[in-house]
């Protein structure tokens, strides 16, 4: 497994908030619901993403796609301008600004919801609305807003998404789940791969020979004992050398991102399998329970178990 699949390799989405909403301007819509990470298309007409850090609007034609990453809020509107009318809180409750519910006076069929049967505005709407649905070193490798213009590798998953979404066959949600999943998935792969774009150091420094192949065996034998001098020798450079590099090229000394791959994949396997905490310790190249949940609660600030049960972290 490369460093990229190995960061792909998290969307699981379980029950997520599916959504295609039709709407006629003007409308605007704060969206409040705290999720992790939201997909967001428009297939007719056009929409604007408002965050709230003052980067400007974002304008979505049809074919994009945009990627936003929570729990900040953020608005989806006709025009930059205009003033939110409709709220959506946590796991996709949706009411006025005053509290009122939406969801049943603005439904408008399967999954289908807006003010408007015939409006000019079509978007979908995919959200991941726990934590654990998308591991914790995708969001950290992501910013606040990604917008991927229409392509052709998204292109096909987007019509097959849209055709499905309204759908109410036997089985239909984990159908949508796993659409949701293979779409994302696309557009971070294509958007990763883009000259100019924000990826994490890492993932340039995967082109470099001798720090890629480093990344690549760290990625592919976490539970090896490592040390600079091993990696070194297996890379066939100078332990200085690689340590010199490695840092320049990733931000962090190899040891330093050993430790964050290892703990990020406890993580996952925290919370997706029923493998005990020595099992997971080991798993991830920790001698024993002990040390692993030292160094799980000193990065994360729970204990391996409290992170199980899903206590909150600091």
């Amino acid at each position: 497994m490369d460093a990229l699949a190995g960061l792909l390799d998290g969307p699981r989405a379980r029950g997520a908030f599916l959504l295609r909403m039709v709407m006629e301007p003007p409308w605007a819509v704060s969206v409040e619901d705290r999720a992790p990470l939201c997909l967001m298309s428009v297939t007719r007409g056009e929409a604007w993403i408002v965050p709230p850090d003052g980067t400007g609007p974002v304008r979505l034609t049809p074919g994009d796609i945009a990627v936003i990453r929570g729990p900040e809020p953020y608005t989806v509107a006709d025009r930059p301008g205009t003033a939110p009318h409709a709220r959506v809180g946590p796991g996709g409750v949706c009411g006025t600004l005053h509290g009122e519910p939406l969801a049943e006076s603005m439904r408008l069929g399967v999954r289908t919801w807006g003010n408007a049967p015939d409006g000019a505005t079509t978007l979908l709407v995919g959200t991941y609305l726990l934590d654990g649905e998308i591991s914790r070193r995708l969001l950290d490798a992501l910013p606040p807003l990604i917008l991927l213009p229409s392509d052709d590798r998204s292109g096909p998953l987007l019509k097959l998404f849209e055709a499905e979404i309204a759908q109410d066959e036997p089985g239909q949600g984990v159908v949508l789940d796993r659409l949701l999943d293979l779409l994302l998935i696309a557009v971070l792969r294509t958007w990763f791969a883009r000259p100019g774009a924000a990826a994490p150091a890492w993932y340039a420094a995967l082109g470099d020979p001798v720090v890629g192949q480093a990344l690549r065996h760290l990625q592919d034998e976490p539970a090896h004992p490592w040390t600079v001098g091993s990696l070194a020798a297996r890379t066939g450079v100078s332990r200085a050398g690689l340590a010199r590099q490695f840092s320049e090229l990733v931000g962090e000394p190899p040891m330093a991102y050993l430790t964050g791959w290892r703990l990020a994949l406890a993580a996952d396997l925290l919370r997706e399998t029923d493998a005990t905490v020595e099992t997971v310790a080991r798993k991830v190249g920790y001698s024993g329970s002990f040390a692993f949940s030292a160094a799980f609660k000193r990065v994360r600030g729970v204990s391996p178990q409290e992170f199980r049960n899903g206590k909150p972290v600091c």
